[in-house]
């Protein structure tokens, strides 16, 4: 490397990140800004390929579509609160360490830590897929045809824990191009799988559904294969920096291997909670909703696998497209929260907690209100014309602002070690949701549990805001003329796109396939256009994004 190395004072500085070879520094927005561009962009073309199969899928089984559906929506529930559990926090808990070695220039401790970290999420990877594996009877609530998904899942569980590590490793570095494209490249391989073996059960064999689910879910694995490549490649392109920058750093801390695997665990225990958050709202809703709507109602088996089909897996797929805007700022913030907390720069805190919750309105609500506006084209193009569908669809799409606010203010929370105090507030919104779960399903039947959980999150998010606010300050003051602006450029971009979806349909279709595609791109275009267009006619674009958006305008000619 002809790069020389760098000093303790560049090394803290806000704008280092060790991985470049460059000396062109930034600003924390700068940082924040570059690295949810590149989780956003991962994380959403992921989501979006990960919605798109479900279009030749839902062909492809026919009748059998919603209780493959349902079928798959239970088996991934449990999948995922595994998931999480082997994956055990590590990975924000050490991409939050990496910053914090890194800030204080003792990189070698950083890898260190990275290290160990691996042969921990080895560790749990295996005992939780024997676990899944094993307890798949048990696990399954009666339902034999969730162990054999649960089979195929248990393998996916061996190698994502240490695919997050490394993510998590470079997260630390504030490099998130690694993250975001083994993520696609994850979500590319697993859907390819997926769609070839449906394919073939289902249209060449003619084969059992249950068997075409099950290659379904083991496509998780096929597509963990395919991310970690990637994650390998790009280590190995970076180890000889790594191995630079360990070299040249300080080395004054000593500390033993017994007390990084503490400070992991420490860590991660926190993580493990708040990262699973939705997922154990899905898994109450799994274990709750079939034996309340047993016991108020007097449907069939089958309609109430469609129900919970259309609020846990249709909704929730297309739903989680949006969700992930809040992630992937999320994702951002911790690195570099811990690294102005590292500093004790309470003032830094106080910008980046304000400029993560601006961005996330600045995308999230137009998203959010624009999926609503389109629900009725969307459930029908990647399901089937459904009224109760595209209802549930549509209050979800309100919801998920609910849930996307939780997983940024989480990360925060998260990031100045306010662990502890996450983790409570948590509990207070299960508790919630535990209390309304009941009386919502017995009087809304499918829309009770999504209500029980926005209402259970809003309550959580509530009182995480007003802590942040007690502690160090959110800059509301600065907030509120381009919060204005969003909620009130987001609005006409909802009624745009409505008028739209409303006026078509009053001539075409409303159950065909290729009307709802044509329905959607000119509701999401007109939409978005207005959306566009007023941001950079009144300058809250520059403000949200920076000198970046300029040529956009040019190219459009707003002036």
């Amino acid at each position: 490397m002809s790069e020389e190395p760098q000093n303790n004072q560049q090394t803290t500085s806000a704008g280092f990140q060790p991985l470049r070879n460059t000396n062109k520094e930034s600003s924390s927005k700068d940082k924040m800004i570059e690295g949810s561009a590149w989780m956003t962009a991962g994380s959403i073309f992921s989501r979006i390929l990960g919605a798109i199969y479900i279009i030749p899928w839902v062909i492809w089984f026919g009748s059998m579509s919603d209780n493959a559906n349902a079928l798959f929506a239970k088996g991934y529930n449990i999948y995922s609160f595994f998931l999480i559990a082997a994956i055990a926090g590590i990975p924000s808990a050490i991409a939050k360490q990496v910053a914090h070695y890194n800030t204080i220039n003792e990189f070698a401790v950083g890898q260190r830590l990275y290290k160990r970290g691996l042969l921990l999420s080895g560790a749990t990877g295996i005992i939780c897929a024997l676990i899944l594996y094993f307890g798949a009877p048990v696990l399954s609530s009666g339902d034999v045809n969730v162990i054999p998904i649960l089979h195929s899942l248990a393998w996916a569980v061996l190698v994502i824990p240490t695919m997050s590590l490394t993510r998590g490793f470079f997260q630390g570095y504030q490099e998130m191009a690694p993250s975001a494209i083994s993520q696609f490249v994850e979500q590319l391989a697993r859907v390819v799988y997926m769609l070839v073996t449906a394919f073939l059960i289902m249209k060449v064999q003619h084969g059992n559904w249950v068997s075409a689910v099950s290659q379904s879910t083991f496509a998780a694995f096929i597509g963990a294969i395919g991310g970690m490549l990637v994650l390998v490649f790009y280590y190995l392109r970076h180890r000889s920096r790594l191995r630079e920058l360990a070299q040249n750093s300080k080395q004054e801390l000593a500390i033993p291997t017994k007390q990084l695997y503490k400070e992991i665990i420490a860590q991660a225990t926190p993580f493990i909670i708040i990262g699973s958050a939705i997922t154990i709202f899905q898994l109450i809703d799994q274990y709750s909703f079939f034996s309340i709507m047993n016991h108020v109602f007097n449907y069939s088996t089958s309609l109430v696998n469609t129900l919970y089909a259309d609020f846990a897996f249709n909704s929730n797929k297309l739903v989680m497209i949006v969700v992930s805007l809040g992630s992937a700022m999320a994702i951002t913030a911790v690195p570099m929260l811990s690294e102005a907390k590292t500093r004790g720069d309470k003032r830094e805190i106080n910008s980046q907690i304000t400029d993560a919750l601006l961005l996330f309105a600045f995308f999230m609500i137009p998203a959010a209100l624009g999926m609503a506006a389109v629900a009725q084209p969307l459930n029908t193009l990647f399901y089937h014309y459904d009224v109760v569908g595209t209802s549930i669809l549509e209050v979800s799409a309100y919801v998920s602002v609910i849930l996307g606010l939780f997983t940024v203010i989480s990360a925060i929370m998260q990031g100045v070690s306010e662990n502890v105090r996450a983790v409570a507030y948590f509990a207070i919104g299960v508790v919630v949701k535990l209390v309304l779960q009941y009386p919502l399903v017995a009087y809304l039947g499918a829309m009770g549990p999504i209500l029980s959980t926005g209402i259970g999150f809003c309550v959580v998010s509530w009182l995480i805001l007003r802590h942040l606010n007690q502690e160090y300050g959110i800059g509301f003051k600065r907030m509120s003329k381009p919060i204005s602006g969003i909620l009130g450029f987001s609005l006409l971009t909802f009624i745009v796109a409505f008028a739209v979806v409303r006026l078509a349909y009053l001539f075409l279709d409303p159950y065909s396939k290729m009307i709802a595609v044509v329905v959607c791109v000119l509701a999401a275009c007109l939409g978005g256009f207005v959306y566009l267009y007023a941001t950079l006619k009144t300058r809250l674009a520059d403000f949200m994004l920076g000198s970046r958006v300029e040529q956009i305008r040019r190219l459009l000619r707003i002036h």
